[in-house]
C-alpha cells in the first residue's frame, strides 16, 4: 500500500478537478456554487475567488508528482491524510451536484478539514529539517487547502442555518456575517496555535475575507460589512504576522 500511496495521489489530484466540473462538462446534476450564486448573501465571497482551488488542484498534483518520483521518507507522513483530504473532496464534490442537501455537504467538509489539518500538522513537525522545492510545494498545498476548507465551513454556516429557518438569503445580514467570521477567527488561532506555522494557510483565509469584503461592497452594497469584515482580516493576519505562530513543534 506504501508503494501504491504516490499513484493513488496522482488519482486523486486528477480526480478532484474532473468531479467538480461533472455538472458542467456532462450535464449531470446541478453545478457547485448555484445554490449561492446570485443570492446577495453578505457572507459570500465573489464567485471568482473559488478560483483557487485550481491553485490547490496544482499544488496536490506537484505534491503527488515528487511523492511518485523523489519517494522521500517524509512524504509518507503526509500522503496518507492528503489522500483521505482528496478522497473525501472528491465525494463532497459528488455529493454537491448529485444530491444537493446543504446539512449533508456541510458535514463532509469536516472530513476533509480534519485530514487537511492533520497533514499540515505532520508537516509542521518536519518543518526544521531543511528547505527544498518539494517541501515548499508541501507546505503550500497542505497550507492552502487547510485554510480553503476552513473558508469553506465558514462559510457554509449561514446556508446551513437558512436551511432550517425561514430566514432568506438576505435576512439578519450582521448575524450571518458574525456566524462566519467568528467561526473563522477561532479557527484560524487553533490552527496557529496547535497545529502549524504556514502562511499558505493565511494566504487562503485572507483570500476568502477578501472576497466576502469585495462580495459586500460591491454586489450587496452593505458597505458596514465590508468594512467589518476588512478590520477582522486585518487584525487576525496582524497576529500571525506580528507573534508568529507556535505550530505542532511547540505545541507538541
Amino acid at each position: 500500500m506504501q508503494k501504491q500511496r504516490p499513484f493513488i495521489l496522482i488519482l486523486l489530484a486528477l480526480l478532484q478537478p474532473l468531479s467538480g466540473a461533472l455538472a458542467p462538462l456532462a450535464g449531470i446534476g446541478t453545478p457547485i456554487g448555484n445554490a449561492t450564486r446570485n443570492l446577495g448573501a453578505p457572507e459570500q465571497p465573489l464567485p471568482v475567488f473559488f478560483s483557487i482551488w485550481s491553485l490547490i488542484f496544482l499544488a496536490y498534483l506537484a505534491f503527488a508528482l515528487f511523492a511518485t518520483f523523489r519517494r522521500e521518507p517524509w512524504m509518507e507522513r503526509i500522503a496518507m491524510p492528503l489522500a483521505i483530504a482528496g478522497l473525501m473532496n472528491v465525494v463532497w464534490m459528488l455529493s454537491a451536484q448529485l444530491i444537493v442537501s446543504q446539512p449533508l455537504d456541510f458535514a463532509l467538509l469536516f472530513p476533509i478539514g480534519a485530514a487537511a489539518w492533520f497533514s499540515a500538522w505532520q508537516f509542521d513537525r518536519m518543518r526544521g529539517m531543511g528547505g527544498s522545492i518539494a517541501k515548499l510545494t508541501a507546505d503550500m498545498t497542505t497550507g492552502l487547502l487547510s485554510g480553503w476548507i476552513t473558508v469553506a465551513a465558514a462559510i457554509s454556516i449561514p446556508l446551513t442555518i437558512r436551511h432550517f429557518s425561514t430566514l432568506g438569503p438576505t435576512d439578519q445580514p450582521w448575524l450571518m456575517l458574525w456566524a462566519t467570521l467568528v467561526p473563522a477567527m477561532l479557527a484560524a488561532w487553533a490552527f496557529t496555535r496547535f497545529i502549524s506555522r504556514s502562511l499558505w494557510f493565511y494566504v487562503a483565509l485572507g483570500w476568502g475575507l477578501l472576497g466576502i469584503l469585495l462580495n459586500n461592497w460591491t454586489i450587496t452594497d452593505m458597505n458596514w460589512l465590508a468594512i467589518m469584515t476588512g478590520v477582522v482580516a486585518v487584525i487576525v493576519l496582524s497576529l500571525r504576522l506580528k507573534r508568529g505562530a507556535h505550530g505542532a513543534v511547540q505545541a507538541a
